[in-house]
């Protein structure tokens, strides 16, 4: 299969939204290992190529734009009416010849605002002639401006905005506008599609998340936690690993833990991350849902600014630290927009808790002159599980960290292209 990406760009400065849109389905298309040309104005610069637009395996075409030596004046006809310029026809007979020339290797065209932008009337016009010779090829015509309204008798050529093309399907990126779409065009709302803007959140993170996303999928799970600390006894972290596992099994959601550890002298670092993962999967945790840094090159820690870019993408933080001075992760997680459960019997998490509203579960404790030890009836087991039915009721209330759930899950290039764009691309 190959794929082109019909854009007619001038330039690619990423100002422009639709250019994001469009590096965006580039990506997913290459990412899935299918042959990709993008088709652009013979006057978009080379020099303006970088990311995805620069990838090795991205094939450029450059469509004219010229007639007999002149330059070609897109002209808007968004009226619907009226008279087109004197050279109109020829104009779209020489961009529909170097079309076709371009699109003969090509299964699938999709097309960004060609047949709905008013200044795209004469490439619209061109590319149905092409389509009347190329009639294998699938098109999908994506529309990223609120439909217009459909004039009651257009003309042609002003009819081509107004008119389906065979063998193409419709696309808008919410659903709300799907029948607005299908009268623009006068087609049936069954042969339009919905393809969301997705939000790659990762680009814009360090070469740090970027890799341990490519390890461990950072994106996709409903319950994220990021547990930074040394790696000892004292910060419980088979206590965050239990609480993880009565969480999913208590729900059924996906739940992922990333450990941000690094070393200690405390204990064997090989025998204490066994045991952690050893008691999240008693409790009801997937062993592969949980991951160390230390396992992939951060012997000595993950970042710390790396800790914050995980804070943005995580939603639950559990601290059932043993012992606190202040607990400045507390505040980290909670700035970046995490529901935090602490352990109440530390003084530090106490007093820092309240102030942030936290959500409090008991666990043993170092206090001032004394410790304390934890009983739990009839079990930890069933004090866990009775915790996290409350916890995730409780985070489902929110409305900010729903938004921040759905935002980073149905919304990321991989969610929109496995369920949206993909699947228009079978013929």
């Amino acid at each position: 299969m190959k794929v082109g990406i019909l854009t007619m760009f001038n330039g690619l400065d990423n100002t422009y939204s639709l250019v994001n849109v469009v590096a965006e389905h580039l990506k997913m298309l290459l990412d899935a290992g299918i042959k990709t040309k993008i088709l652009v104005s013979e006057d978009c610069p080379d020099d303006e190529k970088s990311g995805i637009f620069a990838h090795q395996g991205l094939e450029w075409a450059k469509i004219t734009n010229r007639l007999k030596g002149n330059y070609i004046h897109w002209q808007d006809y968004s009226s619907g009416d009226g008279k087109i310029h004197e050279t109109f026809f020829e104009e779209a007979e020489a961009i529909a010849n170097n079309l076709e020339v371009n699109l003969c290797d090509v299964d699938i065209c999709i097309m960004h605002d060609i047949h709905y932008q008013g200044w795209h009337l004469v490439h619209n016009v061109a590319i149905r002639k092409v389509q009347e010779k190329l009639t294998r090829i699938k098109f999908i015509a994506v529309t990223h401006s609120a439909p217009v309204n459909r004039p009651v008798n257009p003309k042609w050529p002003f009819s081509a905005r107004y008119t389906p093309m065979p063998n193409t399907i419709y696309v808008y990126p919410t659903y709300s506008g799907i029948s607005a779409l299908s009268k623009q065009y006068n087609v049936p709302e069954g042969k339009c599609r919905v393809v969301y803007n997705s939000l790659d959140i990762l680009s814009h993170m360090s070469h740090h998340i970027r890799s341990l996303n490519d390890k461990f999928d950072l994106l996709s799970s409903d319950i994220f936690i990021v547990y930074p600390g040394r790696l000892t006894t004292g910060k419980k972290f088979d206590k965050v690993a239990a609480l993880a596992g009565a969480i999913k099994k208590k729900t059924e959601l996906n739940v992922k833990v990333v450990f941000c550890d690094f070393p200690s002298m405390d204990i064997n670092p090989t025998i204490y991350k066994a045991t952690i993962k050893k008691i999240g999967c008693i409790y009801g945790l997937d062993k592969c849902h949980m991951f160390f840094t230390s396992d992939i090159g951060y012997s000595e820690g993950f970042p710390r600014s790396g800790v914050l870019e995980l804070f943005t993408l995580s939603n639950l933080f559990i601290c059932p630290s043993y012992s606190e001075s202040f607990g400045l992760t507390v505040l980290e997680a909670s700035s970046r927009g995490n529901f935090l459960v602490l352990n109440e019997a530390v003084p530090a998490l106490e007093e820092l808790g309240k102030k942030l509203k936290a959500y409090f579960m008991r666990w043993d404790a170092r206090n001032f002159g004394f410790d304390t030890k934890e009983t739990y009836s009839p079990s930890e087991q069933a004090y866990l599980e009775e915790h996290a039915s409350i916890i995730v009721n409780l985070m489902r209330d929110n409305p900010v960290l729903y938004a921040k759930i759905l935002a980073r899950q149905n919304f990321s290039p991989k969610w929109v292209w496995h369920n949206q764009l993909e699947p228009l691309l079978e013929k």
